[in-house]
């Protein structure tokens, strides 16, 4: 996710001499030690930085420090743009707070899991492995019905589909790439251009529409297989950014 919006924020946005982007990671087995440090020193950092906007990511789930952070967000003179995928967005339907972000990143599978008002944690979603790519619009519905949606979303799958309150705008379906399937971080790769393009100023609607096809002509211009890792197609990024730059006039 960071490599992709770090590689697409440079392609947008060349001549950008200032560092636009702060990036806060540790490394974390699974115990949670990296992802309390992160929580912790954002909290603390979060006055002095005063952000635009935030994309979480990969942190293990902590009610507690997700709520804790978005309380110094609000305490910020001005309230940055939110963009939760994976862990964190999971901390926040957790935490009742889905409706204060402004964009979540979620695939079928962990659409499943807003859609299912009981679910603590993916693993306890009904049918969060076999969930059912035809059965989107209903569990676009049900998210946002049980108030467990950001205002947006992104949903990644066969179809990318972009939603706003309950209602899919956008459907994006081309280039299809199979050959994508196998490769892990597609997906992560799809929330750091999305992240990439509201940094550069893109409204909401047109930077997830966009975000969709850089990442499916990325994947096109690779021309995977399954050897392949996500760094592989990310070579392509710039090049899927200027195809689409050309075709669609996005910025």
């Amino acid at each position: 996710m960071l490599a992709a919006a770090v590689l697409a924020y440079a392609a947008i946005r060349p001549e950008s001499s200032e560092a636009s982007l702060y990036a806060l990671v540790a490394g974390d087995s699974g115990k949670g030690d990296g992802s309390r440090q992160v929580y912790r020193h954002l909290v603390e950092m979060l006055p002095s930085l005063r952000p635009l906007g935030v994309t979480f990511h990969y942190l293990l789930p902590d009610v507690d420090w997700h709520d804790k952070i978005l309380l110094a967000l609000e305490d910020l003179p001005e309230r940055p743009l939110l963009v939760a995928d994976a862990g964190y967005m999971y901390a926040a339907k957790m935490s009742g707070c889905a409706q204060q972000y402004d964009l979540f990143t979620p695939d079928i599978g962990e659409l499943a899991f807003l859609a299912d008002d009981t679910a603590p944690h993916p693993f306890y979603t009904r049918n969060f492995l076999l969930a059912d790519e035809e059965r989107a619009e209903a569990l676009i519905a049900k998210a946002y019905a049980d108030n467990n949606a950001a205002q947006h979303m992104l949903v990644k799958g066969r179809v990318d589909r972009y939603a706003h309150k309950g209602l899919i705008l956008e459907s994006v379906e081309s280039p299809d790439v199979p050959m994508l399937e196998p490769v892990g971080g597609t997906g992560d790769s799809l929330a750091g251009i999305v992240s990439a393009l509201l940094a550069a100023g893109l409204e909401m609607r047109e930077a997830c529409t966009a975000a969709f096809r850089i990442n499916r002509r990325m994947g096109l211009l690779a021309q995977p297989t399954p050897a392949f890792s996500i760094m592989d197609i990310l070579a392509f990024l710039q090049d899927a950014i200027q195809y689409e730059q050309k075709v669609r006039s996005f910025l």
